[in-house]
């Protein structure tokens, strides 16, 4: 035989340079380079100089605080993201088991710092020991405590407690936490990891910058501010929404946003205009996502977030102007009747990184009814203990087909390497939108299904005059072929889900088909439809990242593919 032998069981399968799995073996590669340079001597050298010479601004953070929940704190409780901690008075969270992965990233975020300052001078000496506790095990580097999840909201709490915390502490006290926030704030700069967070981290450094007097700090905040600046325009949409598609993050990130404009006004360096413009686009998208229960809507990773938590984030700017009735750059539409009002998803989800907490429901729906939040999704979050199966289109209210799903996130190698992007979702989403005197008509059509051979289009006509939202859920095949339709028949089951909010409550009529919907103002609600068959199926609602029980309605019927078929449906008023 001519030619070198074959080299057994070392072939390996062509990988597309630009694939999935080629970006995650590069990504895991990078990495251990990383890790192991994070880790070194020479990258502590680095961030350790040059020394801050002390404190200078007291940045305010308008998020709402707890004191209560830092008063038991003192009591020796700590409670964080579903998980609870009995340390007694003085016992360390850092040398006792956590209870949850949970629980351990918010502990490491210093998530309990602003509730437990809050409490008091005792609440600021609590914490000076419980960031000593820290410090002492974790305070040089540490790849989890350290990473990007745990850092970015570290430096922020630590910044904006700082001056709190050394007004009652000794000089060796104030020396330490002030080398801490340096470190830290100069370590955030140089993570690549996690992208989609680059300008929260900037943002974090930034705030770490305006509390460090001296050149130091003034360094740390050119450096800071200019990552800033370069992802502004890509993070904040044209019309205020967030890039990753999520209401909450864009609210979240106006609160960063506005605290950092608070700490360089206080160093009296004027905000970017950049800055200033990207705050006011946020605060009219917040107002945009805001729903007539005084709630956020919840899509792509977003929960709905308290009313304190809205109002905080507006109050800054009460007189803004009115919120639009569409956010077309960030792919959300609204429909105002005389009592009903709704919120659809009408874009593609988000790809490549800004997909770590996208959702695979396209078309998906929020509906409140005489301020009753009726009709919502599961709102799972990144907070939330359920799995990535509530990422999948039948956890929103949307259509489903099969035990499919029009989107999917990554697994396994791919989603530690990159994260759980989310892939083979929607790729062309068209919504087309007609308002008039009688009311409003929304027509929205995606490819999500197209695995199927299948496209859904989703037509809403919202009736200002009898009050009333009419729905027509659609299933088309991609490609009209006579001679499949003439061939052997084959079903997919497909349903229409209305996943109610855990206040609502729906019983199905004598009739089997028509529901009855009642929310918390005990307000009646008919949802006729023509299904083949109507269920209440359980649910779950997460809120706060825990799970609470819902309930979900389930119109169902069958497609053939090659013909395609439809449900309609409508929701009205029940009298009396």
């Amino acid at each position: 035989m001519a030619g070198k032998p074959p080299v057994l069981g070392l072939a390996l399968p062509a990988l597309p340079r630009g694939g999935v799995l080629w970006k995650a073996i590069r990504a895991e590669s990078a990495r251990h380079v990383e890790r192991e340079w994070f880790g070194s001597g020479p990258h502590r050298l680095k961030i350790a100089l040059p020394r801050p010479e002390g404190l200078s601004a007291r940045p305010h953070d308008p998020r709402p605080v707890d004191a209560a929940h830092g008063q038991k704190i003192l009591a020796g409780t700590l409670t964080l993201d579903g998980g609870t901690l009995r340390l007694g008075v003085d016992g360390d969270p850092f040398d006792t088991a956590s209870p949850s992965r949970r629980f351990a990233v918010s502990l490491h975020r210093f998530d309990w710092l602003p509730d437990l300052v809050a409490a008091g001078p005792d609440g600021a000496r609590r914490a000076l020991r419980l960031i000593d506790d820290w410090r002492r095990v974790f305070g040089k580097w540490n790849a989890f405590s350290w990473s990007a999840e745990c850092i970015e909201r570290r430096v922020h709490h630590l910044a904006c407690a700082a001056k709190t915390l050394a007004a009652g502490a000794s000089d060796a006290e104030v020396a330490d936490l002030v080398f801490d926030l340096a470190r830290q704030g100069r370590h955030l700069l140089e993570i690549k990891r996690s992208p989609e967070r680059a300008l929260e981290r900037a943002a974090a450094a930034g705030l770490a910058g305006c509390v460090l007097a001296g050149k130091p700090g003034e360094q740390l905040i050119d450096a800071a501010v200019k990552g800033v600046t370069s992802h502004l325009d890509a993070m904040v949409l044209g019309d205020g929404g967030h890039a990753t598609r999520s209401p909450e993050a864009g609210v979240e990130l106006l609160f960063d946003l506005l605290t950092l404009d608070d700490a360089l006004g206080q160093r009296g360096r004027p905000s970017p205009e950049t800055l200033s413009r990207a705050i006011d686009r946020l605060s009219s998208a917040t107002r945009f996502f805001t729903l007539g229960d005084g709630h956020l809507a919840a899509f792509h990773g977003g929960e709905t977030i308290s009313q304190a938590r809205i109002a905080a984030a507006l109050a800054h700017d009460d007189a803004g102007p009115r919120a639009l009735n569409a956010a077309p750059h960030s792919g959300y539409h609204k429909m105002i009747g005389g009592s009903i009002e709704v919120i659809a998803d009408c874009g593609p989800p988000p790809a490549g990184p800004l997909s770590v907490n996208a959702c695979a429901q396209p078309a998906a729906l929020e509906i409140v009814c005489a301020k009753d939040r009726l009709i919502t999704s599961c709102g799972w979050s990144p907070e939330a203990a359920g799995a990535h199966a509530f990422r999948l289109s039948d956890a929103a209210s949307t259509v489903s087909v099969g035990d499919g799903s029009a989107g999917r996130p990554l697994s396994g190698f791919r989603a530690k390497a990159l994260g759980p992007w989310l892939v083979d979702g929607a790729v062309k989403v068209e919504a087309k939108r007609h308002d008039d005197v009688g009311g409003v008509w929304l027509d929205i059509i995606h490819d999500g299904w197209r695995h199927l051979g299948l496209t859904h289009a989703r037509r809403l006509f919202l009736d200002a005059v009898h009050d009333e939202l009419r729905g027509e859920d659609s299933l088309s095949p991609l490609a009209l072929d006579p001679k499949a339709a003439e061939g052997p028949r084959r079903y997919l089951p497909f349903a229409v889900r209305f996943h109610l909010h855990p206040e609502a409550r729906a019983s199905i009529a004598r009739d089997g088909k028509s529901v009855l919907i009642r929310g918390p103002s005990n307000i009646g609600w008919w949802l006729r439809n023509d299904a083949v068959d109507v269920e209440i199926a359980p649910s779950a609602h997460f809120d706060h990242g825990l799970a609470r029980k819902a309930g979900q309605i389930v119109l169902k019927s069958q497609v053939r593919p090659e013909v395609g078929a439809k449900i309609r449906w409508k929701l009205t008023k029940a009298e009396g």
